[in-house]
């Protein structure tokens, strides 16, 4: 997926390697033991962009991530109100170069 975004403009993002529940709830055996398999462990991708890339960024990460599998995942895009570049107090759109 990072190659996919890059190709869509999208030069830095940050990842978390995070654990989640959903509502698909499985326990599994192995060799005689029960394993609780409801809590998931997956990688939150995090980034932000100017308006005229969400929609490359969108297509990038379908074409990249998307198996039709439950736990693909989701993607949420929210506005920012405003971005400010701590280094050089730069604001707006100049914050995100």
């Amino acid at each position: 997926m990072q190659d996919a975004l890059h190709e869509a403009g999208i030069d830095f993002m940050t990842y978390w390697e995070v654990r989640g529940v959903g509502k698909a709830v499985e326990e599994r055996s192995y060799r005689g033991i029960v394993y609780d398999t409801s809590i998931i462990e997956r990688i939150m991708v995090t980034f932000y962009c100017q308006d005229h890339l969400v929609d490359p960024a969108i297509k990038a990460i379908l074409a990249s991530a998307q198996t039709g599998e439950i736990g693909d995942g989701k993607i949420f895009i929210s506005d920012v109100e405003k971005a400010i570049k701590i280094r050089t107090s730069e604001e707006g759109t100049d914050a995100l170069n």
